[in-house]
């Protein structure tokens, strides 16, 4: 007998949602993409016919994050702040709030084991997010002198591992009920003692 076709305005993006709660719930390894095909309402063969397989699909996932934390990002760097410590700090807040809105996206952007070079549309879309980062931790250092300025990659890559630090401890599921302070006053004291020993910021300040 011949496979019944299926009928489904945008199966890519049901896939993807069905994936996304997967995650959330089982974590990246936890599910088959005939769970993803069965709570998108599709047969076992119809994710075939767009995505090779599971860790297609989660790579597709984490594309579609980098792209959602991009636009996060941007709009914290350059939503208008008084000056490039505070857009800065801003940013540092905008990955918090991420992890916490978008965990099916965070994981299978962070802990899927899925390469960011598994796809060049998923290279693109976490180069971009990087190059945020990399943006405000050199617009942030460029007054000082050359000889003491670290290079802005290092810098982003230190805040960044800082970030995901917090987030994988105490703000998301169990680890973050906890916590000893709010997740965005660690964040936010961690990077001001890294900015002070770089001479990024004054003692008081």
């Amino acid at each position: 007998m011949p496979e019944r076709p299926y009928h489904h305005g945008n199966l890519p993006a049901a896939l993807l949602e069905a994936t996304l709660a997967l995650i959330a719930e089982k974590g990246p390894q936890g599910f088959t993409l005939a769970e993803a095909a069965k709570r998108a309402g599709v047969s076992p063969a119809a994710p075939y016919r767009h995505f090779t397989g599971r860790e297609a699909l989660i790579a597709e996932a984490a594309r579609q994050g980098f792209e959602i934390f991009t636009e996060r990002m941007e709009a914290a760097f350059d939503d208008g702040r008084p000056s490039a410590l505070a857009a800065f700090l801003a940013t540092g807040r905008a990955y918090l709030a991420f992890a916490r809105s978008n965990p099916g996206h965070y994981v299978a952007m962070f802990e899927s084991g899925i390469s960011v070079n598994a796809t060049p549309q998923l290279a693109h879309a976490a180069e971009r997010a990087t190059a945020i980062l990399t943006r405000a931790a050199g617009a942030l250092s460029a007054h000082l002198p050359p000889e003491r300025r670290p290079p802005a990659a290092m810098f982003a890559a230190h805040v960044w591992a800082m970030s995901h630090g917090v987030v994988e401890l105490f703000a998301r599921g169990a680890p973050g009920a906890r916590a000893p302070y709010p997740p965005e006053a660690l964040l936010e004291t961690g990077i001001g003692i890294y900015l002070r020993g770089l001479g990024l910021i004054p003692p008081d300040a």
